[in-house]
Protein backbone atom coordinates (compact mmCIF):
# COMPACT_ATOMS: atom_id res chain seq x y z
CA UNK A 1 0.00 0.00 0.00
CA UNK A 2 1.78 3.41 -1.03
CA UNK A 3 2.17 5.94 1.72
CA UNK A 4 -0.07 9.00 0.87
CA UNK A 5 0.55 12.48 1.98
CA UNK A 6 -2.27 15.36 2.97
CA UNK A 7 -1.96 18.88 3.72
CA UNK A 8 -1.94 18.00 7.37
CA UNK A 9 1.65 16.14 6.66
CA UNK A 10 3.36 19.18 5.55
CA UNK A 11 4.86 22.46 6.91
CA UNK A 12 5.02 25.02 4.40
CA UNK A 13 6.87 27.53 6.88
CA UNK A 14 10.29 25.07 6.31
CA UNK A 15 9.73 25.83 2.19
CA UNK A 16 8.46 29.45 2.73
CA UNK A 17 11.91 30.64 4.08
CA UNK A 18 13.72 29.44 1.37
CA UNK A 19 15.25 31.39 -1.67
CA UNK A 20 13.40 29.20 -4.63
CA UNK A 21 14.85 29.11 -8.60
CA UNK A 22 12.77 27.93 -11.10
CA UNK A 23 14.91 27.10 -13.76
CA UNK A 24 12.34 26.63 -16.69
CA UNK A 25 9.70 29.03 -17.65
CA UNK A 26 6.93 26.71 -19.32
CA UNK A 27 4.22 24.53 -18.62
CA UNK A 28 5.07 23.32 -15.55
CA UNK A 29 7.75 26.33 -14.68
CA UNK A 30 5.12 28.64 -14.59
CA UNK A 31 2.72 26.80 -12.72
CA UNK A 32 4.52 26.13 -10.08
CA UNK A 33 6.16 29.82 -10.01
CA UNK A 34 2.56 31.19 -9.58
CA UNK A 35 1.42 28.48 -7.35
CA UNK A 36 4.46 28.78 -5.06
CA UNK A 37 4.67 32.67 -5.20
CA UNK A 38 0.73 32.81 -4.08
CA UNK A 39 1.69 30.58 -1.30
CA UNK A 40 4.15 32.75 0.40
CA UNK A 41 7.19 31.58 -1.34
CA UNK A 42 10.13 33.60 -2.54
CA UNK A 43 10.81 32.76 -5.93
CA UNK A 44 12.98 33.91 -8.88
CA UNK A 45 13.35 32.81 -12.44
CA UNK A 46 16.50 31.19 -14.37
CA UNK A 47 16.43 32.00 -18.07
CA UNK A 48 18.53 32.78 -20.92
CA UNK A 49 18.26 36.22 -21.73
CA UNK A 50 17.51 36.05 -25.38
CA UNK A 51 14.63 33.61 -24.32
CA UNK A 52 10.93 34.12 -24.47
CA UNK A 53 10.62 33.00 -20.97
CA UNK A 54 12.44 36.03 -19.36
CA UNK A 55 9.93 38.26 -21.29
CA UNK A 56 7.53 36.15 -19.94
CA UNK A 57 7.88 35.75 -16.69
CA UNK A 58 8.99 39.64 -16.14
CA UNK A 59 5.66 40.16 -17.46
CA UNK A 60 4.44 38.15 -14.76
CA UNK A 61 6.29 39.96 -11.81
CA UNK A 62 8.70 37.30 -11.41
CA UNK A 63 12.44 38.70 -10.63
CA UNK A 64 14.19 37.36 -13.82
CA UNK A 65 18.17 35.95 -13.98
CA UNK A 66 20.44 33.91 -15.70
CA UNK A 67 20.12 30.21 -14.98
CA UNK A 68 23.76 30.91 -13.44
CA UNK A 69 22.78 33.78 -11.08
CA UNK A 70 19.39 32.51 -9.94
CA UNK A 71 21.29 28.96 -9.25
CA UNK A 72 24.04 30.84 -7.05
CA UNK A 73 21.42 32.74 -5.03
CA UNK A 74 18.82 29.62 -4.28
CA UNK A 75 18.96 27.51 -1.35
CA UNK A 76 16.49 25.43 -3.64
CA UNK A 77 16.58 24.62 -7.42
CA UNK A 78 13.55 23.53 -9.10
CA UNK A 79 14.60 21.88 -12.77
CA UNK A 80 11.88 22.14 -14.82
CA UNK A 81 13.60 21.96 -18.49
CA UNK A 82 12.62 19.62 -21.03
CA UNK A 83 14.26 16.30 -20.64
CA UNK A 84 16.49 16.87 -23.17
CA UNK A 85 18.12 20.18 -22.03
CA UNK A 86 19.19 19.35 -18.50
CA UNK A 87 22.69 17.28 -19.20
CA UNK A 88 23.81 20.63 -20.96
CA UNK A 89 22.20 23.55 -18.86
CA UNK A 90 23.47 21.50 -15.43
CA UNK A 91 26.46 21.16 -16.34
CA UNK A 92 26.96 24.86 -17.63
CA UNK A 93 24.96 26.71 -15.48
CA UNK A 94 23.84 24.88 -12.35
CA UNK A 95 25.85 22.31 -10.65
CA UNK A 96 28.76 25.00 -9.98
CA UNK A 97 26.29 26.59 -8.06
CA UNK A 98 25.05 23.58 -5.93
CA UNK A 99 26.78 24.09 -2.57
CA UNK A 100 26.71 22.24 0.53
CA UNK A 101 22.86 21.65 1.77
CA UNK A 102 21.16 23.01 -1.35
CA UNK A 103 18.10 21.40 -3.05
CA UNK A 104 17.82 20.24 -6.14
CA UNK A 105 14.30 19.16 -7.47
CA UNK A 106 12.91 17.51 -10.67
CA UNK A 107 9.57 17.05 -11.82
CA UNK A 108 10.80 14.30 -13.76
CA UNK A 109 13.33 11.50 -12.54
CA UNK A 110 14.70 10.82 -16.43
CA UNK A 111 17.92 12.54 -16.08
CA UNK A 112 19.01 11.77 -12.57
CA UNK A 113 17.68 7.93 -13.26
CA UNK A 114 19.97 7.75 -16.42
CA UNK A 115 23.25 9.62 -14.74
CA UNK A 116 22.54 12.55 -17.60
CA UNK A 117 23.02 15.17 -14.61
CA UNK A 118 25.45 13.96 -11.38
CA UNK A 119 24.53 16.21 -8.38
CA UNK A 120 27.11 16.67 -5.84
CA UNK A 121 27.06 14.00 -3.14
CA UNK A 122 26.32 16.94 -0.43
CA UNK A 123 22.84 18.36 -1.72
CA UNK A 124 19.67 16.98 -1.48
CA UNK A 125 18.34 15.45 -4.60
CA UNK A 126 14.20 14.94 -4.99
CA UNK A 127 11.29 14.99 -6.93
CA UNK A 128 7.85 16.20 -7.18
CA UNK A 129 5.84 15.43 -9.87
CA UNK A 130 2.31 16.86 -10.18
CA UNK A 131 0.43 14.22 -12.04
CA UNK A 132 -1.12 16.30 -14.57
CA UNK A 133 -0.16 19.73 -17.06
CA UNK A 134 0.61 22.36 -15.62
CA UNK A 135 -2.41 24.80 -16.80
CA UNK A 136 -4.73 22.31 -14.86
CA UNK A 137 -2.28 22.18 -11.81
CA UNK A 138 -2.51 26.34 -11.99
CA UNK A 139 -6.26 26.18 -12.53
CA UNK A 140 -7.35 23.84 -10.09
CA UNK A 141 -5.33 25.47 -7.47
CA UNK A 142 -6.89 28.68 -8.03
CA UNK A 143 -10.01 27.22 -7.14
CA UNK A 144 -9.16 25.65 -4.15
CA UNK A 145 -8.19 22.45 -5.46
CA UNK A 146 -5.40 20.52 -6.49
CA UNK A 147 -4.15 17.43 -8.89
CA UNK A 148 -2.35 14.75 -7.25
CA UNK A 149 1.86 14.62 -7.51
CA UNK A 150 4.52 11.72 -6.80
CA UNK A 151 6.75 12.30 -4.43
CA UNK A 152 10.87 10.84 -4.12
CA UNK A 153 14.04 11.45 -2.12
CA UNK A 154 17.46 10.31 -4.38
CA UNK A 155 20.08 11.84 -1.52
CA UNK A 156 19.36 12.96 1.42
CA UNK A 157 22.29 15.10 2.47
CA UNK A 158 20.78 17.03 5.21
CA UNK A 159 17.71 14.83 6.24
CA UNK A 160 15.42 17.21 5.62
CA UNK A 161 14.70 16.43 2.08
CA UNK A 162 11.53 14.63 2.46
CA UNK A 163 9.94 17.36 4.57
CA UNK A 164 10.92 20.27 2.43
CA UNK A 165 9.90 18.04 -0.77
CA UNK A 166 6.86 17.53 0.71
CA UNK A 167 6.52 21.44 1.62
CA UNK A 168 7.05 22.31 -2.17
CA UNK A 169 4.55 20.00 -2.84
CA UNK A 170 1.56 21.64 -0.36
CA UNK A 171 2.76 24.85 -2.13
CA UNK A 172 1.74 23.55 -5.22
CA UNK A 173 -1.70 22.63 -3.76
CA UNK A 174 -0.62 19.02 -4.46
CA UNK A 175 -1.17 18.09 -0.70
CA UNK A 176 -5.29 19.36 -0.99
CA UNK A 177 -5.98 15.62 -3.04
CA UNK A 178 -2.66 13.68 -1.97
CA UNK A 179 1.28 13.33 -3.02
CA UNK A 180 2.14 9.31 -3.45
CA UNK A 181 5.28 8.78 -2.01
CA UNK A 182 7.35 6.80 -4.80
CA UNK A 183 11.08 6.53 -6.26
CA UNK A 184 13.11 7.84 -8.45
CA UNK A 185 13.07 4.52 -10.65
CA UNK A 186 9.39 3.87 -9.99
CA UNK A 187 8.27 7.47 -11.16
CA UNK A 188 10.65 7.39 -14.35
CA UNK A 189 9.62 3.82 -15.75
CA UNK A 190 5.97 3.70 -15.15
CA UNK A 191 5.56 7.54 -16.43
CA UNK A 192 7.63 6.66 -19.54
CA UNK A 193 5.85 3.43 -19.77
CA UNK A 194 2.40 4.84 -19.48
CA UNK A 195 3.53 7.58 -22.50
CA UNK A 196 4.53 5.05 -24.70
CA UNK A 197 2.32 2.08 -24.54
CA UNK A 198 -1.09 4.10 -23.46
CA UNK A 199 -1.73 7.34 -23.11
CA UNK A 200 0.23 9.24 -26.07
CA UNK A 201 1.63 5.96 -28.22
CA UNK A 202 -0.39 3.45 -27.37
CA UNK A 203 -3.93 6.21 -28.12
CA UNK A 204 -2.69 7.67 -30.61
CA UNK A 205 -1.66 4.31 -33.06
CA UNK A 206 -4.95 2.99 -32.24
CA UNK A 207 -6.97 5.91 -32.79
CA UNK A 208 -5.38 6.12 -36.88
CA UNK A 209 -5.66 2.54 -36.83
CA UNK A 210 -9.18 2.59 -36.38
CA UNK A 211 -9.88 5.51 -38.22
CA UNK A 212 -8.27 4.22 -41.26
CA UNK A 213 -9.60 0.68 -40.83
CA UNK A 214 -12.90 2.20 -41.48
CA UNK A 215 -12.01 4.06 -43.96
CA UNK A 216 -10.45 2.24 -45.63
CA UNK A 217 -13.48 -0.04 -45.54
CA UNK A 218 -16.05 2.42 -47.70
CA UNK A 219 -16.98 4.25 -44.81
CA UNK A 220 -17.31 8.32 -44.80
CA UNK A 221 -14.11 9.65 -43.10
CA UNK A 222 -16.50 11.96 -41.13
CA UNK A 223 -17.89 9.24 -39.33
CA UNK A 224 -14.46 7.33 -38.71
CA UNK A 225 -13.47 10.50 -37.13
CA UNK A 226 -16.88 10.58 -34.74
CA UNK A 227 -16.23 7.16 -33.64
CA UNK A 228 -12.39 6.37 -33.68
CA UNK A 229 -11.77 10.00 -32.14
CA UNK A 230 -14.13 12.26 -31.26
CA UNK A 231 -15.75 10.25 -28.65
CA UNK A 232 -12.57 9.37 -26.79
CA UNK A 233 -12.99 12.19 -24.85
CA UNK A 234 -16.19 11.25 -23.61
CA UNK A 235 -14.78 7.52 -22.57
CA UNK A 236 -12.22 8.71 -21.11
CA UNK A 237 -14.14 11.61 -18.95
CA UNK A 238 -16.16 8.54 -18.17
CA UNK A 239 -13.28 6.32 -17.10
CA UNK A 240 -11.67 9.55 -15.14
CA UNK A 241 -14.43 10.29 -12.88
CA UNK A 242 -15.75 6.55 -12.11
CA UNK A 243 -12.92 4.25 -13.74
CA UNK A 244 -13.31 1.58 -15.89
CA UNK A 245 -16.29 -0.14 -13.95
CA UNK A 246 -17.90 2.78 -13.64
CA UNK A 247 -17.56 3.77 -17.43
CA UNK A 248 -18.97 0.20 -18.16
CA UNK A 249 -22.34 1.01 -15.72
CA UNK A 250 -22.72 4.01 -17.97
CA UNK A 251 -22.54 3.01 -21.41
CA UNK A 252 -24.57 0.78 -23.32
CA UNK A 253 -25.42 -3.16 -22.53
CA UNK A 254 -24.64 -3.18 -26.61
CA UNK A 255 -21.01 -1.43 -26.05
CA UNK A 256 -20.01 -3.35 -22.93
CA UNK A 257 -20.33 -6.59 -24.67
CA UNK A 258 -18.77 -5.61 -27.48
CA UNK A 259 -15.79 -4.53 -25.24
CA UNK A 260 -15.53 -7.87 -23.76
CA UNK A 261 -15.88 -9.84 -27.19
CA UNK A 262 -13.24 -7.78 -29.33
CA UNK A 263 -10.77 -5.68 -26.66
CA UNK A 264 -8.77 -8.62 -26.57
CA UNK A 265 -8.92 -9.55 -30.10
CA UNK A 266 -7.18 -6.02 -30.49
CA UNK A 267 -4.73 -6.10 -27.35
CA UNK A 268 -3.91 -9.82 -27.88
CA UNK A 269 -0.73 -11.66 -26.70
CA UNK A 270 1.35 -10.19 -28.97
CA UNK A 271 0.14 -6.88 -28.14
CA UNK A 272 1.52 -7.85 -24.30
CA UNK A 273 4.88 -8.85 -25.66
CA UNK A 274 5.38 -5.71 -27.09
CA UNK A 275 4.29 -3.48 -24.06
CA UNK A 276 6.96 -5.90 -22.30
CA UNK A 277 9.55 -5.00 -24.95
CA UNK A 278 8.69 -1.37 -24.74
CA UNK A 279 9.32 -1.84 -20.44
CA UNK A 280 12.57 -3.69 -20.98
CA UNK A 281 13.91 -0.59 -23.25
CA UNK A 282 12.78 2.31 -20.63
CA UNK A 283 14.30 -0.08 -17.44
CA UNK A 284 17.57 -1.52 -19.43
CA UNK A 285 18.57 2.68 -21.02
CA UNK A 286 17.86 1.70 -24.26
CA UNK A 287 15.35 4.51 -25.11
CA UNK A 288 16.68 6.82 -23.25
CA UNK A 289 20.28 6.68 -25.07
CA UNK A 290 18.02 6.72 -28.28
CA UNK A 291 16.14 9.66 -27.48
CA UNK A 292 19.29 11.38 -26.32
CA UNK A 293 21.21 10.83 -29.66
CA UNK A 294 18.43 11.85 -31.16
CA UNK A 295 18.60 15.45 -29.76
CA UNK A 296 21.82 15.49 -29.73
CA UNK A 297 21.40 15.29 -34.01
CA UNK A 298 18.82 17.93 -34.28
CA UNK A 299 16.25 15.31 -33.91
CA UNK A 300 15.18 14.81 -37.47
CA UNK A 301 13.28 12.17 -37.25
CA UNK A 302 10.94 13.60 -34.41
CA UNK A 303 10.20 16.22 -36.68
CA UNK A 304 9.94 13.82 -39.54
CA UNK A 305 7.52 11.84 -38.05
CA UNK A 306 5.84 15.03 -36.77
CA UNK A 307 5.22 16.50 -40.16
CA UNK A 308 4.28 12.70 -41.41
CA UNK A 309 1.25 12.57 -38.24
CA UNK A 310 0.18 16.41 -38.74
CA UNK A 311 -0.75 15.05 -42.55
CA UNK A 312 -2.49 12.31 -41.89
CA UNK A 313 -6.07 12.37 -43.16
CA UNK A 314 -8.16 12.39 -39.36
CA UNK A 315 -6.19 15.55 -39.55
CA UNK A 316 -8.08 17.47 -42.14
CA UNK A 317 -11.18 15.59 -41.57
CA UNK A 318 -10.69 16.65 -37.87
CA UNK A 319 -9.57 20.43 -38.29
CA UNK A 320 -13.33 20.86 -40.81
CA UNK A 321 -15.77 19.12 -38.32
CA UNK A 322 -13.98 20.99 -34.92
CA UNK A 323 -14.73 24.33 -37.30
CA UNK A 324 -18.07 23.04 -38.30
CA UNK A 325 -18.99 22.37 -34.43
CA UNK A 326 -17.73 25.76 -33.43
CA UNK A 327 -20.55 27.22 -35.37
CA UNK A 328 -23.25 24.79 -34.39
CA UNK A 329 -23.47 23.51 -37.79
CA UNK A 330 -22.19 19.67 -39.12
CA UNK A 331 -23.09 18.98 -42.42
Amino acid sequence: MATVYYDGDANLDCIRGRRIAIIGYGNQGRAHAHNLRDSGCEVRIGSRPEGTSWNHAESDGFPVQTVAASCAWADLVSLLLPDQHHRIVFQTAIRLHLTRGKLLLAAHGFSVQYGLIDPPPDVDVALVAPVGPGAMLRKLYLEGRGIPALLAVEQDATGDAREVALAYAAALGCTRVGVVHTTFTEETETDLFGEQAVLCGGLSALIRTGFETLVDAGYQPELAYFECLHQVKLIADLIYESGLAGMNAMISDTAEYGEYVSGPRIVDEHVRDQMRAVLRDIRDGTFARRWMAESDAGSPWLLKMRDDKSAHRSEEVGARLRALMREGVVS
